[in-house]
């Protein structure tokens, strides 16, 4: 018999890491070796523990999921990552593709289909919700630049455009360019409103 697959569980809901696990430890070959709140423990907690497959939320504190991907491609090559979460959009879809996560399902997954996802990943293989796959197919591609992400992103708390220059490092001039095209690509009226539309769509 060959050794259970180590899991890592990456979520800052302490209730929903518990069911999880508890799900995913009635699974013979499945083994829960970690878990964590944060997405910036995520490396060290994957390395110390020698986890094979870690299940990543996307918004988490420190470093979100798609980030935590991305990191672990770089620094754990063998380590696969699947993102497990409630924010079934399109937009992560792709971002946490091309960031190297081997999959993307939503939390309400049932647990035999959730183990499913996990060894499949294990092996190499890629796993993705199937409505949301369809979804991210006729949704279209994210129409934003970097830097226009960037600004929007920033401007999700209200900040105002002078402080949205200092925290981007760019002029007032500048953002406020920035912020008129993502507005135009959105179709809304105004920066809050491009903002909620393109983090509803995962854009940012």
């Amino acid at each position: 018999m060959s050794d259970p697959i180590r899991l890592l569980l990456a979520d800052d809901q302490a209730l929903v890491r518990g069911a999880l696990a508890a799900l995913l430890e009635l699974e013979t070959d499945l083994d829960v070796v970690a878990e964590v709140g944060r997405g910036d423990e995520v490396v060290a907690a994957a390395r110390k523990h020698g986890a094979d497959v870690c299940l990543l939320d996307i918004e988490m504190p420190g470093m979100d999921g798609i980030e935590v991907a991305a990191a672990l491609r770089s620094e754990l090559p063998d380590t696969r990552s699947l993102i497990v979460t409630t924010f079934g959009r399109p937009g992560y879809l792709r971002r946490a593709i091309d960031a190297g996560a081997s999959g993307f399902v939503v939390k309400d997954t049932p647990a035999s289909q959730l183990a499913d996802a996990v060894r499949r990943v294990r092996h190499g293989l890629r796993v993705i919700d199937p409505m949301l796959a369809t979804e991210s197919l006729t949704s279209g591609d994210n129409p934003l630049t970097p830097r226009e992400t960037e600004v929007l992103r920033a401007a999700l708390s209200g900040a105002t455009v002078a402080t949205i220059a200092a925290r981007v490092h760019l002029s007032a001039g500048t953002v406020r360019n920035h912020l008129s095209s993502a507005i135009g690509k959105t179709g809304t009226s105004t920066r809050a409103e491009a903002a909620m539309v393109a983090r509803d769509r995962g854009w940012i």
